[in-house]
């Protein structure tokens, strides 16, 4: 019988490189982070840093490799996806809010221009595929629905975890799921008609 394989030094020093990066860049956005900063939080040499990533740049990059994880969206019933969306959404940053990768970069992405293209580009390719097949019978401009959807969820991930508005962070995610559906079906050009 084999031996599993063990993990390589190298990969367990990259992965604690990404750990801390992602919450560098969690705590204290682009800017402000620094190489030495994210060496000294992984216990290593920034030389290490530069040597797996190459710069900030790369260590952005590489710590923000975000897939949402959408699910197919064509299978879902056209009135139920509006709830689907935000409960996708509410269950990945109830989690770990603070520790969550498209968070980092939302919050990035506010003062960085490298962070919001990231941004765009993740939402671009994600979320805008995945809801047009599912709108396709709502007619035209299903990839400007898709848009303002993403601006909605992102509205809400900016409100509750990284502002912090005692109004939204009060509420359940069944009352955040309740209130929002209907704006998100609006937008998709159901109306009210979530159920």
């Amino acid at each position: 019988m084999t031996e599993p394989e063990k993990p390589r030094r190298s990969d367990q020093t990259k992965s604690a490189i990404l750990a801390a990066a992602r919450d560098r860049f969690a705590g204290h956005g682009y800017e402000r982070t620094t190489i030495r900063a994210v060496a000294a939080d992984a216990d290593i040499d920034p030389s290490m840093v530069m040597r797996y990533f190459g710069s900030k740049e790369g260590l952005f990059e590489a710590a923000l490799a975000i897939d949402l994880h959408l699910p197919d969206l064509t299978a879902v019933p056209p009135a139920e996806l509006p709830r689907v969306l935000v409960r996708h959404f509410l269950d990945r940053w109830e989690g770990n809010p603070t520790g969550d990768a498209l968070l980092v970069l939302l919050r990035s992405a506010v003062t960085n221009d490298q962070a919001a293209a990231r941004m765009r580009d993740i939402f671009a390719r994600q979320v805008a595929p995945a809801l047009v097949p599912a709108l396709a019978a709502a007619g035209p401009g299903t990839a400007r629905r898709a848009g303002l959807v993403s601006a909605q969820l992102l509205g809400l991930a900016l409100t509750r975890y990284l502002v912090r508005l005692p109004a939204v962070t009060a509420l359940t995610p069944d009352e955040i799921e309740d209130s929002y559906a209907p704006a998100i079906a609006a937008v998709l050009g159901q109306g009210q008609s979530v159920g």
